[in-house]
């Protein structure tokens, strides 16, 4: 039952991104109420995600090495990095400033850490489902708008606040995990 809702919230998150891109005429259609309704869809699709997660059964597939929690957090501070790197206005820092999706990879580089340490069903599905999505949304971008031009590189004030502003997401990030029950740093 979990597993269904976890599958339909994975379901919605993607057909809510993907719409614009699959099927743009309807959404332009929808004008601005479209955006409502897929803010809507997303914020659904993660209420089901999180529901269909913390209740499914938890069904063993491996069991990670303990040193892939040092892998993880490190993966987690370089997503943080990317994800926000493309924040400021204007210029961007590194790697905003060489590649198209930074926000995209910040994601796939989340699954993928949470892939590393998580041996569990409900946890491939999820975090492999979302490394699916945003690989797919990646392809869909670039196929519907093939050119790209890279911003200029941000300044070191830009780049000192994102280090800043990292560090405190991720130590934010990590109190809730502890909140919620489940310690993400070494033991």
């Amino acid at each position: 039952m979990y597993f269904l809702v976890l599958i339909a919230g994975l379901a919605l998150w993607a057909g809510a991104h993907y719409f614009k891109r699959l099927m743009p005429a309807q959404r332009a259609a929808m004008g601005d109420k479209g955006k409502a309704v897929v803010a809507v869809a997303i914020v659904a699709s993660i209420v089901l995600m999180v529901i269909g997660y913390r209740g499914a059964e938890f069904v063993f597939l491996w069991s990670p090495p303990a040193f892939m929690t040092h892998v993880n957090n490190t993966l987690m501070l370089f997503a943080l990095w990317v994800y926000g790197s493309s924040a400021a206005k204007g210029a961007k820092a590194w790697p905003a400033n060489k590649i198209r999706h930074p926000q995209l990879t910040g994601v796939k580089i989340w699954a993928l850490a949470h892939l590393l340490v998580n041996g569990d069903l409900a946890s491939i599905v999820l975090f492999g489902g979302l490394l699916a999505w945003a690989v797919g949304e990646v392809i869909l971008i670039n196929k519907a708008e093939p050119d790209w031009t890279p911003p200029e590189t941000a300044g070191m004030k830009t780049k000192i606040r994102l280090a800043v502003i990292t560090v405190v997401l991720y130590l934010v990030i990590g109190g809730i995990h502890a909140w919620l029950g489940v310690w993400p740093f070494p033991a």
